[in-house]
């Protein structure tokens, strides 16, 4: 017996879930809607829950960008497939979340011919990432030690969207600490920001910026110390708190550390 794939349908629209349950007939395509949400943090915690094959969803709900959505799950969780449903009707829009690995854009009202199409582009997708799965596998554990570390080295490419999709998350997580460098802030703070899992922002962040979380949080915040250093009138005491810092020996020693010189030192160069 053929597996079930898991699906799961995100629309602030009830009447839309609802139709999608009852009219697609879902057994005819080896699928089960396994759960539903009603804005998109909810549908997030569901996938990271469910672990979905397959999800609907629109992309301009209340409380969440819907191509963070997108970049999040699909830099996360590579193997899903996601078609969206949207009455936003915008080309720009749509070319991002195809970029990022979206498998079809459907306008509202959708006819459910093309909700079945999307349906069947999706599945045929799933099958060939289990048949390249089971390929590599097949590789790896071949005696011949050579051919599965070639096989490791391929199943470690990363696809072009999910590349993107990480390139999206750590944008916006840099433009989180950016606007919020001056508060106390945690990696977990920023992952639930960007809607993935803290191990994966840390894990992304190395990836595309070269630098872990603190490094980054402190480079920025020693970047608008520089600027601050400029107003004589601020003691290094005030602008340490002004720029997030909990203690004044604490930022010295990030501040030489960074800039080769003492805050004083620095200041007096100015």
């Amino acid at each position: 017996m053929t597996d079930m794939y898991k699906v799961i349908i995100v629309d602030d629209e009830p009447i839309i879930v609802e139709g999608m349950r009852r009219v697609i007939p879902w057994q005819d395509f080896d699928c089960e809607v396994v759960g539903t949400a009603e804005d998109g943090c909810e549908g997030v915690k569901l996938v990271k829950e469910l672990r979905p094959d397959i999800i609907f969803t629109d992309i301009y709900m209340p409380g969440m960008d819907g191509l963070a959505m997108i970049a999040a799950i699909k830099s996360e969780f590579p193997e899903i497939e996601m078609s969206i449903l949207s009455g936003f009707r915008d080309f720009n829009y749509a070319q991002d979340a195809i970029r990022l690995g979206v498998t079809r854009f459907l306008i509202k009202p959708s006819k459910l011919d093309e909700i079945r199409e999307a349906l069947e582009t999706m599945i045929e997708k799933l099958k060939e990432k289990r048949f390249r799965r089971l390929a590599y596998e097949k590789t790896a554990g071949a005696e011949h030690l050579g051919s599965a570390a070639k096989a490791e080295e391929k199943a470690e490419e990363v696809p072009p969207e999910v590349a993107v999709a990480g390139s999206f998350v750590v944008s916006n997580a840099v433009k989180f600490l950016k606007e919020n460098y001056m508060q106390k802030i945690k990696l977990n703070d920023i992952a639930e920001q960007v809607y993935v899992s803290q191990w994966h922002l840390s894990r992304l962040l190395n990836q595309h910026t070269g630098h872990s979380f603190y490094d980054l949080l402190n480079n920025i915040r020693i970047e608008k110390a520089k600027e601050l250093l400029g107003d004589p009138s601020l003691r290094i005491g005030e602008i340490a708190d002004l720029v997030g810092f909990q203690d004044l020996t604490h930022f010295s020693k990030v501040f030489k550390k960074q800039e080769g010189v003492t805050a004083n030192d620095y200041r007096n160069k100015l």
